[in-house]
């Protein structure tokens, strides 16, 4: 489980752009390279969290991605954002691609959320994905979840990590939006192919 607050490297980003922005979209495939291996050998973690980002947006490899995240995690493990998955997971760039397509109009205390479960045991594994909605920020939820507190089975189970990202647009939503887009949100994932649970 990785720490809720981190002290962040030097970095090149300007304004702390969210992965849903891509702000290395326009950039060439050396230059992703070249950026990349500036911030291992920097231990800048948030800017690396990009270039690893990009390139899996852009469905490279698995193998790629993950020795990137491997040498990430060995180079700059506490200026990591949280909104990096610390495991390769296929469907990442859809549940992105989907989740980016809601959008909130009423601020308010309720945050949705996304869990990773291991699905290995199941033919359409090896990851599903939990749809949650909490007042508590999702680390918080998830650390419930896990203890037993309020949680789901599915979570308690097979739950491996948070997957902040795609929903990091969700998060201080009133509630009845944030109930409504808990089940809209849990739907269009399974429309786009994901193993979902959750979503009530």
């Amino acid at each position: 489980m990785r720490a809720s607050s981190r002290p962040e490297a030097h970095t090149q980003l300007a304004g702390r752009p969210s992965p849903g922005e891509r702000p290395y979209r326009q950039l060439s495939a050396g230059e992703l390279e070249r950026r990349f291996a500036l911030a291992v050998a920097r231990g800048a973690g948030l800017e690396g969290a990009h270039c690893i980002h990009e390139l899996w947006m852009r469905g490279e490899f698995a193998g790629r991605i993950e020795a990137a995240l491997e040498q990430l995690w060995g180079a700059a493990s506490r200026s990591i954002p949280e909104w990096l998955p610390m495991r390769y997971i296929e469907w990442l760039p859809a549940a992105y691609q989907v989740a980016l397509g809601f959008r909130a109009a009423c601020r308010g205390r309720s945050n949705l959320y996304l869990v990773l479960l291991d699905f290995e045991d199941r033919r359409r594994g090896p990851y599903g994905v939990y749809v949650g909605m909490t007042h508590y920020t999702p680390a918080q939820r998830f650390d419930q979840h896990k203890a037993g507190i309020h949680a789901a089975g599915s979570v308690l189970k097979r739950g491996l990590e948070v997957l902040t990202g795609p929903t990091l647009h969700l998060q201080h939503l009133a509630r009845a939006q944030a109930q409504r887009l808990e089940g809209e949100l849990a739907g269009a994932l399974r429309d786009a192919g994901l193993l979902v649970e959750g979503g009530h």
